[in-house]
């Protein structure tokens, strides 16, 4: 009997207990908004925003959940192909749009960086007007934003310390005048183009005709770059089309330039890259053009031949 007993309390002492049944509904809109500042932005607005109305607006109810709106892991993780074409389309531009204006509308003005790719000029003027705090701007790649909207940034967000404009081929140096003048605490300009010298890596991604649309005056942004941002301390113009001239306007007016990227810049010899560098005194990171110039870039029709020059990027494309 005390056997049968002792075999029997072992049996109940073993038996697990039952879980604990939470209603997450329970949680106050304080607590719910503390763990969604816990959750990465997919699971912000997939998850916590689309789950229900009582979390939804406890989301809402702390705008700096909103303050970073950052797609650019989704690109940078994306397969090239077919996935990264349909980011060309308007279906797509739409709904980047729509994510832009839904973070500058729930961040309530405390919107302080932007991410995204192929935005357009409506969904960017929507935000900027409504994110006088924003200080990291990055459009790489939105070709449908142009002079319109930038100037408009530069109107009303002030606070800026990092810009890339990169692959936007419809924003001018005339952008880039206003956004210095309005932005005095600019730091970071990144004003990359795509590689006009072999374009194969964008073919079947880029539309060729954007392709062609490189924008041919490196030079006039370089030198307002030089005029109006004097604080910079990194400037990225990668495949840029300036040539000496513009390169040497640089250390006159950025002379604070710590990080210079010139890679893919054929039309600059070495020796004006380095004389150029030698007048930064701040400068700690040069990268310089380092490239083969293909020789599909070149017209050979007239001489049959090709001049060998000194160094593999000092090549001026447009003479042989």
């Amino acid at each position: 009997m005390a056997t049968s007993g002792l075999v029997c309390g072992e049996e109940k002492s073993a038996a697990p207990a039952p879980e604990e049944e939470r209603d997450w509904s329970d949680m106050t809109p304080v607590c719910l908004a503390e763990a969604f500042s816990r959750l990465a932005l997919e699971d912000l607005w997939r998850g916590a925003m689309a789950c229900c109305r009582s979390w939804r607006d406890a989301a809402r109810s702390r705008p700096g959940l909103f303050a970073a709106l950052d797609l650019e892991p989704g690109f940078a993780e994306s397969t090239p192909g077919a996935e990264a074409a349909a980011w060309w389309t308007p279906a797509f531009q739409r709904r980047v749009d729509a994510m832009l204006r839904s973070a500058a509308t729930l961040a309530a003005r405390e919107l302080r960086e932007v991410r995204v790719r192929h935005c357009s000029d409506d969904g960017l003027s929507f935000a900027a007007e409504r994110s006088p705090s924003l200080s990291i701007l990055s459009i790489r790649t939105s070709p449908a934003v142009t002079d319109r909207s930038m100037l408009i940034v530069g109107a009303c967000c002030t606070m800026l310390t990092e810009l890339d404009i990169s692959n936007c081929y419809e924003v001018s140096y005339k952008s880039l005048e206003v956004i210095g003048q309005s932005c005095q605490n600019l730091r970071v300009l990144k004003r990359n183009i795509f590689n006009w010298i072999d374009p194969s890596e964008h073919v079947g991604i880029v539309p060729e005709d954007y392709l062609r649309e490189c924008p041919q005056d490196g030079d006039r942004e370089a030198i307002t770059i030089s005029k109006f941002m004097p604080k910079l301390k990194h400037l990225e113009l990668r495949f840029s089309k300036l040539t000496t001239v513009g390169l040497n306007s640089l250390p006159v007016g950025c002379k604070e330039l710590e990080v210079l990227d010139l890679f893919g810049c054929a039309n600059l010899t070495s020796r004006g890259i380095d004389q150029a560098a030698a007048n930064l005194k701040n400068l700690e990171t040069l990268v310089k053009p380092n490239i083969y110039i293909p020789r599909s870039s070149f017209h050979m029709g007239r001489y049959g031949h090709w001049q060998l020059y000194d160094e593999r990027f000092q090549t001026n494309v447009f003479q042989i």
